[in-house]
């Protein structure tokens, strides 16, 4: 005889009563690890099981680094317009109008100015989940004015760059944007106003053939893909094999385009400290 024995047929459960298992309680790293999300958020968005940096945006690096979360957002309301009325698959205007209803940001990039332990600091900061943190008109003029709040202020000015590249809708104007930001970096190294870039994954393309690489100290997460052309470009044009690890931070790092790699967790404090002893300031505690 079964254990249990149904003693009413038909049973039916309102909808609005169903306990379904809620969505993102878990997160699996690529490397197979079951994460509880909770516990992911309280490590930083680190994987406690393999070190695996997932990938986050401004919203989660800005809780990082600002004391307590507060901010104030520079130029949150610019956003892209399509000079060349670009179409592919769906109009220009269409795309961006998608992204921005999706990821509710304007464009690629957040630029802010806030406290971290206690010292002024304008952060400029790349969104991924929009268009691929790809480099327009707009993600350099923002880049562009947040460095001129820097040189205004004389407050040290840290970029984090997680992007595929130029946006290909802007063509020859997403290509200026390499020139402009690093025009304005140079404007900074000779007010003697520090400028940290840190490398997260991806940095790939004309991020990273100009303001990506221009810091007076780069740093990187462990395990971000940093490179300008994709792997497989790279093997199809050389003809060569890659060797393992390529592209990586720990590659870049030995191979002399970095200076430091720092764990999310340490983040804050090592900037910090960086800008403390380029500053010549008392060490942050």
């Amino acid at each position: 005889m079964a254990w249990f024995k149904r003693t009413q047929k038909g049973i039916q459960t309102a909808t609005e009563d169903k306990k379904d298992v809620p969505k993102g309680l878990w997160y699996k790293s690529p490397t197979g690890k079951i994460v509880d999300a909770e516990q992911l958020e309280k490590n930083f968005y680190v994987s406690p099981e393999d070190g695996y940096h997932v990938r986050i945006g401004s919203k989660e690096y800005f809780e990082i680094l600002f004391d307590d979360n507060k901010f104030k957002e520079l130029d949150k309301n610019l956003s892209s317009k399509d000079p060349l009325k670009f179409e592919d698959k769906k109009k220009y205007v269409d795309r961006l109008k998608e992204a921005q209803d999706k990821t509710n940001l304007k464009d690629a990039v957040r630029t802010a100015v806030g406290k971290s332990n206690g010292n002024d600091l304008v952060i400029a900061c790349m969104d991924f989940s929009f268009i691929g943190g790809s480099m327009g008109s707009v993600v350099g003029e923002k880049i562009a004015r947040a460095a001129d709040h820097s040189l205004k202020h004389k407050i040290p000015f840290v970029m984090i760059s997680k992007s595929g590249g130029a946006r290909m809708m802007e063509a020859a104007l997403s290509l200026m944007q390499m020139a402009k930001t690093s025009a304005k970096l140079a404007q900074l190294a000779d007010a003697g106003i520090p400028y940290i870039s840190l490398c997260t994954d991806p940095t790939t393309g004309g991020t990273t053939a100009s303001f990506a690489m221009l810091g007076d100290i780069n740093i990187a997460e462990p395990g971000a893909l940093i490179g300008f052309a994709g792997p497989r470009v790279v093997r199809d044009t050389t003809g060569k094999e890659l060797p393992e690890g390529f592209q990586t931070a720990e590659f870049v790092l030995e191979h002399g385009f970095l200076d430091f790699i720092t764990p999310r967790q340490e983040l804050k404090q090592k900037i910090n400290l960086y800008l403390d002893l380029i500053t010549n300031r008392p060490l942050s505690n």
